[in-house]
This record gives C-alpha cells, sequence and structure tokens, in this order.
C-alpha cells in the first residue's frame, strides 16, 4: 500500500446511538442494558481512543499536528430521553478530549472537540422526517434550523488550521445554540 506520507491532522467521528426495543429501558433487561451500554461505548469513546492512540505518535515524529475530535451538542446538554447512555458517552468524549489535550499540549499536538447537534444527514431523516417532532427539534435551537454538514466541515478546518495554534482542549458547540 503506498504512503500518504505524514499526517499533521486528524478528525476523528464516531458515532452510535441505539434506542432500545422496548419504549421503556426499565423493561430491558440488566444484560440488555449492559450491552446496550457496551456498544455505545465502544464505538464512540473506544473509536477515538484508539483513533489517537495510532495518530498521536506519527503526528509526534513530524513534529505535532491538530485532533478534532466530534462528540455531540447531547454532551454539552443532555435533554430528557432514553439516551441517557449516549449522552454520557458524548461526555467521554470530551473529557478524553481535554485530558488528552493537557498531556500533549507541550509535545505539539493540539486535540480539540466540535459538538454539532442536529445535522441535515441521512442519519437524521427519521428525526427530520416527523413533522411534529422535527418543529419541535427546530424551536429547540434558537436559530430555529438544523445544521448542515458543511457547517461542521468549516469549524473541524478552524480548528485544524494554522489560526488556532494556541487552542487547545477546546469545545466548540456546532448547534445553532442549542447548548446555550
Amino acid at each position: 500500500m503506498p504512503s500518504l506520507g505524514p499526517s499533521s491532522a486528524l478528525a476523528v467521528s464516531t458515532s452510535l446511538s441505539t434506542m432500545p426495543a422496548s419504549p421503556c429501558p426499565r423493561a430491558m433487561s440488566p444484560k440488555s442494558r449492559v450491552e446496550i451500554y457496551d456498544k455505545i461505548f465502544d464505538i464512540n469513546v473506544r473509536g477515538v481512543l484508539l483513533s489517537m492512540k495510532h495518530q498521536i505518535p506519527a503526528m509526534l515524529k513530524t513534529g505535532g499536528g491538530a485532533i478534532v475530535n466530534n462528540a455531540s451538542a447531547l454532551g454539552i446538554r443532555p435533554v430528557g430521553t432514553p439516551s441517557t447512555v449516549y449522552h454520557a458517552s458524548k461526555f467521554a468524549v470530551i473529557g478524553l478530549t481535554k485530558s488528552t489535550a493537557m498531556h500533549f499540549a507541550t509535545k505539539g499536538v493540539r486535540v480539540n472537540v466540535v459538538c454539532p447537534a442536529i445535522i441535515e444527514t441521512e442519519l437524521t431523516e427519521g428525526l427530520r422526517g416527523n413533522e411534529e417532532l422535527s418543529a419541535r427539534l427546530r424551536a429547540a435551537h434558537p436559530m430555529g434550523r438544523f445544521g448542515k454538514s458543511e457547517e461542521v466541515a468549516a469549524a473541524v478546518l478552524y480548528l485544524c488550521s494554522p489560526g488556532t495554534a494556541y487552542s487547545t482542549g477546546a469545545v466548540l458547540p456546532v448547534d445553532g445554540g442549542f447548548a446555550v
């Protein structure tokens, strides 16, 4: 496989939100709840950890770089849904980002995190396709709309740019004001 050369930037975006088949999480067996927890944390948190584990040594060899992890606005401001494990996993990504940022700050590796709210993608079609639910969700965002993937990409590029060379451990909401 041909080498692409050294990497100075890494954007890590892992996400899984599993809603239980039962409308009431209490009705699930404890084993089911633990399995859901394991699956969500394995993807959302362990995926970020392993990505950084393999990228940071390469960045250190080339003098540093920028990592931007992807959490969620729900990691800043959770809401009352049955997705408490998802919320906790995104809080964990934010904490992992900040801890890693502190550890590598003097070594030239900056680590930041973006926290998008609902973004117009295939993954959110179900939420956005339900008129009543979509209206309620838009109302929860002071800008009154959902975000676009290009807006998240612009935030990631910003955090990778030389203009943010003095930023590490930053948590950047890309959420239309949802976390306010």
